[in-house]
């Protein structure tokens, strides 16, 4: 459902309240619309959230690798140490940059 809800974030230009705003369910084996209660804009046909595929995949790759960034990012305490250390903040800037490196954004 997670590509789904990708698209319809796109489709509105802002992430809705999937809880009570659009309810999305899966009893078939293919996700569906089940609610759409979305004041701002009509709900949307397959035809035009399957035009939004790719960037709704370009959207779940990137919450991908920002959740593994978030994983191997210096900690708090690493970072407050950095702050007084000039060779902890070498090390914790280039340990950043090789996070970003490793889990790229699209």
């Amino acid at each position: 459902m997670n590509n789904l809800a990708n698209k319809i974030i796109i489709y509105l230009g802002r992430t809705p309240n999937f809880e009570t705003e659009i309810m999305l369910q899966n009893d078939t084996g293919i996700d569906y619309i089940k609610t759409w209660n979305a004041s701002d804009k009509v709900k949307p046909t397959d035809d035009q959230l399957n035009a939004l595929s790719s960037e709704a995949t370009k959207l779940e790759n990137n919450e991908i690798a920002v959740a593994n960034r978030k994983k191997e990012y210096p900690s708090i305490e690493e970072l407050v140490v950095a702050l007084y250390d000039t060779e902890d903040k070498l090390a914790l800037e280039n340990k950043r940059a090789a996070v970003k490196l490793k889990y790229p954004k699209e």
